[in-house]
């Protein structure tokens, strides 16, 4: 019987660099790009001369990679060998195996064990997929001759194969291996898999209604979270801020970074016990903050690739901390005043919620009429008190967004890194002046990757349009708070992406 879990991709709105030390917080919203898990027993039976000292087989299928990775796992002491080609290896999907299987090995009892020893003696199946919105599809979009637009996007089948980056990286833009859209495909992946792993296996039982955690669920996602966090830090060589991560298990969120402390121990366990590591780990205080976060009603994510193949984060990432320890006082000034934008846009978009919870049809009303305007024609349409009051939040909204983006180019320039490259500023301040356009950016650490945009009403399809004309791809994806969920089939069976 195969059990099927999915988690979300995401984008950061705002909180990229700062959201690395605590307190600083960020604004993460989930999506309806989901990466999928399916596992299953590999063989039918157990082989009848099994004995104490054999190897569990694993096997790890990526179809849209077109890879099959063949492991031999030791169930006594979690070791896990590749049997395959060396270029076929999945460290992440390694760590959330090894890491699963040491939180059941420690956690069970010994009558539990037994069953756990029976069901791994079966081996593991384990197929990935990522809907089509985490890759770039340009170029076969191209190649067909259809036009940049979502529609293009729908004609291709879910799960369809993906492009790798041909080009040699430059240090201008050093782009990954494959050409994604900057969803977090690797710690929606990591989430998932640990998620139906822990599930097969009878550790946890998540629910399967998404958006409807109960108490009982809280204390499984948890321990989703603190594996999939391990797995995924000690697969990357370091411990990130780990926003991807927890937006993948609990949906959209305010988010604060968990001590970096709490994996010292996972850090350290190269030749440990793998269960009495992930036991540590588990018990470990996990001070990571998240309260509930979400757009205002009527508000749009809208996301667009410009066609720059995407971005390596990590190398932008360390040129930010060079910067910041030769240049100390001038880094600290910028820090401080994106920190304040930060606080400011996070308190504007809170207004806009209470607002419209207390005035839902003034607030119905005045979305509607924005919707069609640009920006500097939305105080006209405001008569009254009320009215005032929402838009004077939305225009402060993109006043915090446009000192954000400001303090962002500062510190690429600074740092000299493409955080808010001269494309993707020219691409931004055209979008930012349509009609019914909120605000505009790029997410998370900056870069080549795809540009966000918030919209108001149906002004949506409009903007699209444009980009079109500008030679971006706005893609499929929009915000969907709900996070890390069992599936009731196989994703293959159902289109995941969301026509347009």
């Amino acid at each position: 019987m195969a059990l099927v879990a999915s988690a979300p991709g995401k984008v950061l709105l705002t909180g990229g660099y700062l959201i690395l030390e605590r307190p600083n917080a960020g604004l993460v919203l989930s999506t309806n790009a989901r990466f999928y898990a399916i596992v299953k027993p590999l063989h039918e039976q157990t082989e009848p001369e099994s004995g104490d000292g054999e190897w569990v087989d694993v096997k790890l299928t990526s179809p849209q990679l077109s890879r099959e990775s063949l492991y031999k796992l030791s169930p006594e002491n979690l070791m896990i060998q590749c049997i395959s080609l060396s270029e076929s290896r999945n460290p992440f999907i390694e760590h959330a195996v090894q890491y699963s299987l040491a939180a059941a090995h420690g956690i069970f009892v010994k009558n539990r064990k037994d069953s756990l020893h029976r069901l791994l003696l079966q081996g593991l199946d384990i197929t990935i997929l990522g809907c089509n919105d985490f890759y770039s599809y340009r170029n076969q979009i191209e190649a067909h001759g259809l036009p940049l637009t979502p529609e293009s996007l729908v004609s291709f089948p879910p799960f369809a194969s993906i492009t790798f980056n041909a080009e040699p990286s430059n240090s201008e833009n050093c782009k990954p291996e494959v050409a994604k859209t900057g969803l977090g495909s690797s710690a929606a992946m990591t989430t998932a898999v640990v998620a139906a792993l822990l599930n097969y296996l009878g550790v946890v039982n998540l629910s399967s209604s998404r958006g409807q955690e109960k108490e009982n669920d809280m204390k499984d996602l948890d321990m989703v979270h603190a594996i999939a966090q391990t797995a995924h830090c000690i697969a990357q060589g370091k411990v990130g801020s780990g926003f991807d991560v927890s937006s993948a298990v609990y949906g959209s969120q305010r988010y604060v970074r968990f001590s970096p402390d709490v994996l010292a121990t996972a850090q350290a366990a190269v030749k440990g016990p793998l269960e009495e590591v992930i036991v540590d780990i588990l018990k470990g205080k996990w001070d990571h903050e998240r309260t509930e976060f979400s757009l205002p009603p009527l508000m749009n994510l809208l996301l667009g690739e410009p066609g720059a193949g995407g971005s390596s984060t990590p190398s932008m990432v360390g040129a930010v901390k060079k910067w910041q320890k030769s240049d100390p006082q001038k880094s600290q000034e910028t820090w401080n005043k994106l920190s304040k934008a930060n606080i400011d846009f996070e308190k504007q978009l809170n207004l806009l919620r209470k607002l419209a919870a207390e005035q839902w049809d003034v607030y119905k009303c005045i979305i509607s009429k924005c919707s069609t305007l640009g920006s500097k024609k939305w105080i006209e349409e405001a008569t009254e008190p009320s009215q005032q009051a929402i838009v004077k939040a939305l225009l402060g909204a993109r006043d915090a967004m446009l000192e954000i983006r400001n303090c962002m180019k500062q510190m690429g320039e600074a740092a000299g890194v493409p955080i808010e490259p001269k494309s993707q500023t020219e691409l931004l301040d055209a979008t930012m002046e349509l009609e019914g356009v909120l605000l505009a950016g790029v997410p998370g650490a900056g870069g080549f990757d795809a540009v966000f945009a918030i919209t108001l009403g149906d002004s949506s399809s409009h903007v699209i349009k444009i980009w079109t004309s500008l030679n971006v791809l706005a893609l499929l994806v929009r915000e969907d708070p709900d996070g890390v969920a069992l599936e009731s089939d196989d994703p293959r069976g159902k289109s995941c992406t969301t026509s347009v």
